[in-house]
This record gives structure tokens, C-alpha cells and sequence, in this order.
């Protein structure tokens, strides 16, 4: 499910972010020592994942966390930032960093706009979902879900609902 990408923590902007070959404890660890303490977290289908705060109010850190320092060789990760400021008018966004590189990036009202090494990177995938290219039908948040569930299958990534979320975040850990 994908019902998580528009406010699954209400009150908190928050990004959502999934690592694939680095333990959990590490990505904790790591989010931690940015001053950015998962809110929820856990592991699944080969992936783990942690949602935090996008800022941290509490210090004055309004940084974007720079997940390509996070990911040593043989790791991947996946960031969704979620709905970020909705009452600001700024659309959720995603990233992608394999091996310390900022593979590829874009805004979900624009993603005929992609930045990265490659921001071709998943061309191919968006095509197929019909959300680029000629022809292509992308209404904005109506199709959010379909985007993040294009993306979601390319990486097989864990299934996650509002539901899970909210289990991690009372102590459950994985699906």
C-alpha cells in the first residue's frame, strides 16, 4: 500500500527512507548522529526502512539530510520525502543514492524534471506506468500513489501502510 506518501505522521513533515544491504541498527545509528531520530522503523523483503523528521525544529537544523554520506559502496537507498509543508505548497519528492552517489531525484509535480548521475535512471519504468513520456497521464496528487507504486515495484521495495507505520512507531518493528 502506499497511503503512507501524504501525511502519515500528522504534525511532522517527515521523509521516508529505505536502505537496502546496511542493518538497520546502522541506519538508525546514522539518522541519529544527524540529529534525526526515526520516528518509526523496521525491515522487510530485503530492505530496512526509518521515517523521520525532515528538519529538526527543536535545533534550528533545517538541513536536508544528505543521504549519499550515508550509503558506503553496496548500498542503495530510496528516499520519499512525504508531502513536505503541504500547507507551503511544496509536493513530495523522491531520491535515489546508490554507492555515495545521488543517482536520481525529482519533485512529484515535476517529474519530467529529473536530476542526478542519471536522471534517466528510471525512464524506462515511468514510461511503462504511462507517467512520462507522450501521451502521459500524471494528474498531480491524484497519481501520487501511482508513482510511488511504480517505484516501489522497480526496487520491490516493503509494503507500507499508515498501519504499519503507526505499529513501528509504537515499538512493532517489520511487516
Amino acid at each position: 500500500m502506499t497511503d503512507w506518501i501524504h501525511d502519515p505522521f500528522p504534525g511532522h513533515d517527515v521523509n521516508v527512507v529505505f536502505a537496502r544491504r546496511m542493518p538497520l541498527a546502522v541506519l538508525v545509528e546514522a539518522l541519529g548522529a544527524l540529529d534525526r531520530e526515526p520516528l518509526a522503523c523496521g525491515e522487510g523483503d530485503g530492505w530496512v526502512w526509518a521515517v523521520h523528521d525532515m528538519h529538526n525544529w527543536e535545533i534550528e537544523d533545517y538541513d536536508s539530510v544528505r543521504y549519499g554520506d550515508l550509503c558506503p559502496r553496496g548500498v542503495e537507498i530510496v528516499v520519499f520525502v512525504v508531502d513536505p509543508c503541504s500547507a507551503k505548497g511544496f509536493a513530495p519528492e523522491f531520491t535515489y543514492h546508490r554507492d555515495g552517489r545521488f543517482v536520481l531525484g525529482f519533485s512529484f509535480e515535476s517529474i519530467g524534471q529529473r536530476v542526478g548521475d542519471n536522471p534517466d535512471y528510471l525512464s524506462e519504468e515511468l514510461l511503462a506506468a504511462n507517467l512520462i513520456g507522450p501521451g502521459a497521464r500524471f494528474e498531480g496528487r491524484d497519481d501520487h500513489e501511482r508513482l510511488v507504486r511504480a517505484i516501489s515495484d522497480y526496487f520491490e521495495l516493503p509494503s507500507l501502510s499508515v498501519a504499519s507505520l503507526a505499529a513501528a512507531s509504537s515499538g512493532v518493528v517489520g511487516e
